[in-house]
């Protein structure tokens, strides 16, 4: 690795094996190596990188990303050339510039790709200004990939956007591939079984008419933000009790399905929960103290389960209706159909901002650590 003027700029690289491991399931993936640095003044890098990308949805694409992260963990650069998008079938080199100053703790770098499809990546380069201004390349470990990928990893790099934790994604397999760009071998990420998220658009559901075609598609949004935002979590974090007032979020999810579940019955049938409904649903619904007691101990698809039957019958009854009922009032409550479904809308998205706020104060989970007493020394 050559040195720039010590005062200047210092580099240690930190492709360590992170010290723990996740296994997720996601519409993308990315890999990375990551160099802590110091520098006093500020100094221009380049990460590039070759690409292609074979696929037949026009959604899926390829990227080359760096990411400053700072010594006050303050936003620093980012760039994963989300405006611009590798698509092509060809080899072509792709580049991502960025700026590191005297807050900059360390700089991360590597190659990502969402949706189905194969994502070729080769010959990666990093390249730093010296005190001259003058780009001069450092060290890449295994940077066109001579050193093959094994049991879907990447030798010398790190699976995830972080050199702190190794994350992989059940939906992409990780081989090396002969077609390449420099050496004998490149990298292949292959994306199968991924269904792409619904397009960013309210309306045009088929078989709805359009106010209840556009309540359909805010719901489906909202459900499908909650969904990505608990599926990994594991049986630790869904059962945590922030505190004694709190709810676990397994609970929440419970909660909005029982929400869903009750404007179900009071818009579609005009009428309340019944006995047998209070006992299914009125500990999801009223979240106290059974509700914490009764919704610990299952996995997070047992509530999301529950969650998309719901919705199911939702939609298939929403379908069944127009929009002058949209605009019929509930008489009990002097409220629409319409406001009613928008409370149902509105809701999700409280609970979801109760679940992100709840994820991020979660404490790692301690592991109980097993005693070894020490043997007897035999005579």
């Amino acid at each position: 690795m050559k040195k720039l003027i010590m005062p200047l700029l210092f580099l240690f690289f930190s492709v360590n094996y992170a010290q723990t491991q996740k296994v997720i399931s996601s519409d993308w993936t990315s890999f990375n190596q990551t160099i802590d640095i110091q520098t006093k003044v500020k100094k221009k890098f380049k990460v590039i990188a070759s690409v292609k990308v074979e696929t037949s949805e026009p959604n899926a694409w390829a990227g080359v990303w760096a990411r400053v992260d700072t010594k006050n963990d303050e936003e620093g650069f980012f760039d994963n050339m989300q405006d611009r998008p590798v698509k092509s079938k060809e080899w072509n080199s792709y580049t991502v510039e960025g700026t590191l100053d005297a807050n900059s703790k360390s700089v991360s770098f590597g190659g990502l790709c969402i949706n189905n499809g194969k994502f070729y990546f080769d010959k990666f380069e990093l390249l730093i200004e010296n005190d001259k201004g003058v780009f001069e390349p450092f060290t890449v470990l295994n940077s066109s990939f001579e050193t093959p990928a094994k049991n879907g990893d990447i030798p010398k790099w790190s699976l995830g956007t972080s050199k702190d934790a190794i994350v992989k994604v059940k939906e992409y397999k990780i081989t090396s591939d002969k077609s390449s760009v420099d050496g004998k071998s490149s990298i292949l990420l292959e994306g199968t079984g991924i269904k792409p998220r619904p397009q960013a658009r309210i309306g045009n559901v088929e078989g709805a008419s359009p106010k209840i075609a556009d309540m359909i598609s805010m719901l489906e949004d909202l459900k499908a933000r909650v969904e990505r935002t608990v599926k990994n979590m594991s049986q630790y974090e869904i059962d945590y009790l922030h505190d004694e007032e709190a709810n676990r979020i397994g609970a929440l999810v419970m909660h909005l399905a029982a929400a869903e579940k009750y404007y179900q019955v009071f818009t579609f049938e005009n009428r309340d929960f019944n006995e047998e409904e209070k006992k299914i649903w009125n500990n999801a619904l009223n979240l106290d103290q059974g509700g914490r007691d009764e919704f610990k101990g299952h996995p997070i698809q047992y509530y999301l389960d529950i969650y998309n039957e719901v919705r199911a019958k939702t939609i298939e009854e929403l379908k069944k209706r127009d929009d002058a009922w949209f605009a019929e009032v509930q008489l009990k409550y002097d409220m629409t159909n319409q406001y009613c479904w928008f409370h149902v809308m509105e809701h999700q998205s409280s609970h979801l901002g109760q679940i992100l706020f709840l994820k991020k104060r979660i404490p790692p989970e301690q592991k109980e650590q097993k005693k070894t007493l020490p043997q007897e020394i035999k005579k």
